[in-house]
């Protein structure tokens, strides 16, 4: 691992000095100034020539263009920072002013010419044959008559001029270094325009764009993905913008030149020093088990540092910062893609795009650096498509980032989902197992001629059961719209017989709170339609019920009418209403979420989940229609729907007409011999005396192995196979009887849903489900019918 890092290092230093180089040499020769004076009367000005060379120096002095100069000013390779310079033996300050003289000798035949000023540490004033062209702030001799000011400057040159004589003043009182930096430029005035022009619409861009996405990211971490990665990024695309707009080219004070130097010398100072330091915490949080936690608090501590200094001191001490700071920029140029290539190695989510970026910010803190110590020149295209490239792909990281977060939060909930089915899934089944004992025992109890006071309490306790199940199955239900397993038959059904089945259920219900319980059908209705006559009759049982459980008097009214008929459709409006507590306005915006009732208090005076009304409205859904609510607190409500069916063109045809429970001194099942499959005492006893009521001759086997070795093929009519239990599960068992030739009825025991376990039944080669709790005439129909079909085959 040392040497893969030695050799990244080695690659790092490697690319810098290819860059540094390639610059060097690719740079074409120009004229330069000697002793004071420039000839540039060669010149074709194709590119802008740097004034650069010996200038004469005069120290402590501002030349006007009419002052004799007695002796010749020393001179210095211009652009010259005098702080530090020897003069006459002595070490000068940062603070100080000075004049700078040159003598430009033009072609006579030129094409118009530009000159373009750069800032200056930290005023200045530009002479050209004795007159001012140029300005920034106001230069003083001393602290009381001096203001800095950087903005960017430029001037025409007289095409009648052959030769340009400057004197510049500069003076300096607040920053740590004094003079001029930078080189003046001369060049066609087109061209320079032009370059001017490129350098603001490249800064205002990239500005916008760092700005933009920084916006961008802030919001995304605010309403949603409370990744501190994202925070991190967006502060840093926000801070480090002001480093494209307000330094260089100076396009924001260009924008705003009022702008108070000392204000923006701090934001400059601020937003460098702050800028690396959100950088770094933000690598720490985007890939923090392979960042070194000390390292980046290190660095970040003294970022902050510099930044507190940026803000509270003056700057004549914070501008010294710098020169400290550029080593911590140096360290973070290395470490920042040794970081991103530890999580490529890794596999970290992203790291591909954050190493490709690595690249990218190399390049740029390179051509950065080399420009500030004046290698290179500025080179604006390269570092624009550097900070482009940079942040397109920092996005792309945090883009893949959330992605992944997305993705792994998906699977979670997913799972979440997996588990709260599977663990209703098996509620369902501990629920139903025990209320087939309590159900089934009810029914024989109240068979055997109970006393009068007996059969009030039998009833109690079967009523108390079914709605024990009837909860039980509303949470399925909804538990399976909401996980998207419901499907939909598309069959024959009679919407009239439906209605009046729904009737006769309830209508006991009804009697016993003495309540009128009506249903209106459209005479015109006399065909079938197509579609699912379960779920249409779960529909308009669960709004009829609850109706009448909100009604204290009066009326609950059924109604289906007809709104349009083509050809091919139905269009049928099907309403329940009621004269019954109403609901409030209020209330109503809330009546369809799910568990919700209008009376939510613990102490409401109806019971139920309130889920029936939530289910009602996603199964129409689901189907394509709505259902809607009209209600007056204190006067009743209105349930209604329009649905569209599909016109049957047949009958429906009644190959098994329903079969009638058998009074108790009927034996219809006299001496047909049953194996019962049951691992549950209680369910065998259930099961045991329905059969042996009915005249059946009951066997038991406890588990699926016993069934297998206790069935004769000459003996039994048909199995009742319970499907989960120990040793072997019934599954197995029938699957194992089939293949051994047992062709007799197999009918499933379950507490499992018939949807849930409908394939697996159908490979078992099962015959038929019966759900527990089953009803005793749910369980006669289908033994009657399995053993007609049997009979019918032989």
């Amino acid at each position: 691992m040392k040497i893969r890092t030695l050799s990244y290092i080695r690659f790092l230093l490697l690319l810098s000095n290819a860059i540094f180089y390639g610059c060097a040499f690719g740079s074409v020769t120009v004229p330069t100034a000697k002793r004071g004076l420039l000839d540039l009367r060669q010149e074709t000005f194709d590119e802008q020539v740097a004034l650069n060379g010996e200038w004469e120096f005069y120290w402590q002095r501002l030349l006007r263009p009419n002052d004799r100069v007695d002796s010749p000013g020393v001179l210095v390779e211009f652009p010259f920072m005098w702080r530090n310079y020897v003069l006459n033996g002595k070490r000068l300050p940062g603070f100080g002013y000075a004049s700078y003289r040159l003598t430009v000798l033009l072609p006579k035949k030129r094409k118009e010419l530009r000159v373009s000023m750069p800032d200056a540490y930290t005023a200045y004033r530009l002479f050209v044959n004795g007159k001012q062209v140029a300005a920034n702030g106001k230069v003083g001799t001393t602290p009381e008559r001096f203001i800095p000011h950087w903005q960017y400057q430029a001037f025409d040159v007289d095409n009648n001029m052959d030769t340009l004589h400057l004197i510049l003043q500069i003076a300096n009182f607040v920053h740590n270094k004094g003079g001029i930096k930078k080189p003046i430029y001369i060049g066609e005035k087109t061209a320079v325009e032009l370059g001017r022009q490129q350098s603001v619409a490249i800064d205002l861009i990239l500005t916008g764009c760092l700005f933009m996405g920084g916006l961008f990211f802030l919001g995304l971490y605010l309403l949603g993905n409370r990744d501190k990665a994202i925070l991190l990024f967006s502060l840093y695309s926000i801070v480090y913008c002001y480093r494209i707009i307000g330094i260089d080219n100076y396009v924001l004070h260009t924008i705003m030149p009022n702008l108070d130097w000392f204000i923006t010398v701090r934001l400059e100072y601020t937003s460098l020093f702050l800028g690396i330091g959100l950088f770094g915490l933000y690598t720490r949080y985007l890939y923090p088990e392979d960042v070194s936690k000390k390292v980046v608090e290190t660095i970040s501590l003294m970022c902050f540092s510099f930044t507190a200094a940026s803000i509270f001191l003056s700057p004549a001490f914070f501008t010294q910062l710098i020169n400290p700071f550029l080593v911590i920029m140096l360290f973070c140029i290395v470490y920042t893609p040794y970081v991103y290539f530890k999580a490529y190695q890794k596999k970290r989510p992203g790291a591909v795009y954050a190493l490709a970026s690595s690249a990218a910010v190399m390049s740029v803190f390179t051509i950065t650096l080399l420009h500030y110590w004046s290698f290179i020149p500025q080179m604006q295209g390269l570092s624009f498509i550097g900070y482009i490239g940079f942040f397109f792909l920092q996005s792309l990281v945090l883009s893949h980032k959330v992605s992944f977060e997305l993705k792994k939060a998906r699977q979670q909930a997913e799972q979440g989902l997996k588990a709260k089915s599977e663990f209703l899934s098996t509620m369902s089944h501990e629920i139903r197992t025990p209320l087939n004992s309590v159900i089934g025992l009810s029914h024989l109890l109240l068979r055997n001629d109970p006393r009068e006071d007996q059969v009030k309490q039998f009833d109690v306790m079967l009523f108390s059961a079914n709605h024990l199940l009837t909860i039980v199955n509303d949470i399925l239900d909804y538990n399976k719209i909401e996980a998207g397993k419901v499907s939909f038959e598309h069959i024959d059904m009679d919407l009239a017989g439906i209605a009046d089945n729904v009737i006769a259920g309830l209508k006991a219900d009804a009697e016993n709170k003495h309540i009128a319980l009506n249903l209106e059908i459209d005479p015109d209705l006399r065909e079938h339609v197509l579609g699912d006559p379960t779920r249409t009759f779960q529909v308009l049982s669960n709004l009829v019920h609850n109706a009448i459980k909100f009604t204290i008097k009066g009326s609950v009214s059924v109604s289906i009418k007809i709104i349009s008929r083509t050809e091919k459709y139905l269009n049928l409006k099907m309403e329940v209403r009621d004269t019954g507590i109403g609901i409030s306005a209020e209330d109503q915006k809330i009546i369809f979420q799910r568990f919700t009732q209008a009376d939510s208090s613990t102490s409401r005076s109806f019971g139920g989940t309130g889920l029936g009304l939530a289910i009602c409205k996603r199964i129409l859904e689901l189907q394509g229609a709505t259902l809607h609510l009209i209600s007056k607190e204190g006067e009743g409500s209105v349930f209604y729907f329009n649905q569209i069916f599909e016109r049957s063109l047949n009958a429906v045809k009644q190959n098994n007409p329903d079969v009638l429970l058998p009074s108790p001194k009927e034996k219809p099942l006299q001496d047909i011999a049953i194996l019962l499959v049951e691992d549950n005492p209680m369910n065998v006893l259930v099961a045991q005396n329905f059969l042996t009521a009915w005249g059946a001759v009951v066997d038991v086997a406890v588990n699926g192995q016993e069934a297998l070795n206790a069935i004769d093929l000459n003996r039994h009519k048909l199995v009742l196979m319970d499907l989960q239990m120990p040793l072997m599960d019934g599954y197995e068992s029938a699957r194992t009887m089939r293949a051994n030739g047992v062709t007799i009825p197999i009918i499933a025991l379950t507490a499992n849903l018939p949807d849930e376990i409908e394939e697996d039944v159908r490979q078992a080669g099962l015959n038929d489900v019966v759900t527990k709790p089953f009803l005793p005439d749910e369980l006669f129909k289908k033994i009657m019918r399995c053993l007609s079909d049997n009979s019918a085959d032989v």
